[in-house]
This record gives structure tokens, C-alpha cells and sequence, in this order.
């Protein structure tokens, strides 16, 4: 199984492949991650090898290969989610977005397209895409998706001892209030939002 690093390192090879059309060795990898023995490389390949991420061949200075389901990953579009009072989330594949290095390894993500003004002052505006960390626990203060009964929406997420409150960034609306017992979970973490201007 890939820990964090791994994943880095292996975020870092398909830029590398994608901007210099051929892969890194294992001296510009450890010097990217200052990592100072080749064998400590090694150990990270070895386990993107294991997982399927790459394959190796040997005797060969740039013989890194990512695996077609490595190259072709992406983050998918999974539907919209409200940035107003909660609507339902709708699960239909949307297409994708190739992350790069913003967001690392796509395992675990997924996008939704905002609707609504409620996180304005956040920076996160109608027809934005949020990028989330797949997760059910955050800390206080952090951006969420939350699932509220059938309905989801981002909002800052406040908890105290018998309630939990969903903080938007604008003014003019009141925070969503979860009182204890009632149906509520955590989607996952906002960890950045893609905006296509123009349009």
C-alpha cells in the first residue's frame, strides 16, 4: 500500500514524463525529494511497482514506465453541490480533471461543481469546481462537503458538544445548524478549487 511520499514521488514522475516527454532516474527523483541513498529511492519504487503504478526494467538509467491506469488517472466530476441551502448531490459521472501537481495522487479525490453564492468570501464562486479529499472526520474550521439527510453542501465546518454547525462565507446567509442525533456526514475535505474563466 502507497504511503503519502510515495504518492508524491509518484505525482512527480508523470510531470516529469509530461514536461520532458521521457521519465526521471532514480538520482532526480532523490534529489527532488533530498533523498540521499539510491536504495531509499528504490524502496519507494518498489512499492509504486507493487501497487501497479509503474513498471521498471532494468539496466536502463530512465527505465521507469508508468502503467496505463497510472497515466490515464484523473480526478472525476461527480455531479454539482450547493454552495446555498443544501441540494442534492447528484452521483453521475461528468468527466474528469487531471489533477497535475496540485492536488498530488488523485486516489481519494473527487470533484463537484458549486452552485449557489454561500462561499463567495471563501473564493469559491458559482460554477467553481471544489477538489475533496474523501474522508468522514475533519478538524474545526476546515471546508467540507457534508451530507445532510439526502442533501449535500460545502460549508465551514464549526462542531461543539451538542451540535454542529455548517459555517457559510457570505453575510447575508445563517449557518446550516445539525443538531445532535440528526442524520449528518462528512463527505470529505476541501482541499482546492478550480476555476475556468471566460465564461
Amino acid at each position: 500500500m502507497m504511503n503519502e511520499r510515495a504518492r508524491d514521488i509518484l505525482a512527480f514522475i508523470r510531470r516529469f514524463q509530461r514536461e520532458k516527454g521521457f521519465p526521471p532516474t532514480i538520482r532526480e527523483i532523490g534529489t527532488e525529494f533530498q533523498i540521499h541513498s539510491t536504495n531509499g529511492v528504490r524502496y519507494y519504487l518498489d512499492m509504486l511497482e507493487q501497487d501497479g503504478q509503474i513498471a521498471r526494467r532494468s539496466k536502463i538509467s530512465r527505465g521507469i514506465e508508468l502503467t496505463e491506469s497510472s497515466a490515464g488517472t484523473g480526478i472525476p466530476i461527480l455531479g454539482r453541490v450547493a454552495a446555498g441551502q443544501p441540494n442534492l448531490a447528484e452521483q453521475s459521472f461528468d468527466g474528469a480533471i487531471e489533477p497535475g501537481d496540485l492536488f498530488g495522487d488523485p486516489q481519494g479525490l473527487f470533484a463537484l461543481r458549486v452552485r449557489g453564492d454561500s462561499m463567495i468570501e471563501a473564493g469559491v464562486l458559482a460554477d467553481d469546481y471544489v477538489i475533496v479529499r474523501s474522508q468522514e472526520r475533519a478538524e474545526p474550521g476546515q471546508m467540507i462537503v457534508a451530507l445532510v439527510s439526502d442533501e449535500a453542501t460545502v460549508k465551514f465546518y464549526r462542531p461543539s458538544a451538542d451540535r454542529i454547525e455548517l459555517v457559510p462565507a457570505n453575510e447575508r446567509y445563517e449557518p446550516i445548524v445539525v443538531e445532535r442525533g440528526a442524520e449528518f456526514r462528512i463527505l470529505g475535505v476541501v482541499k482546492g478549487v478550480i476555476r475556468t474563466l471566460g465564461r
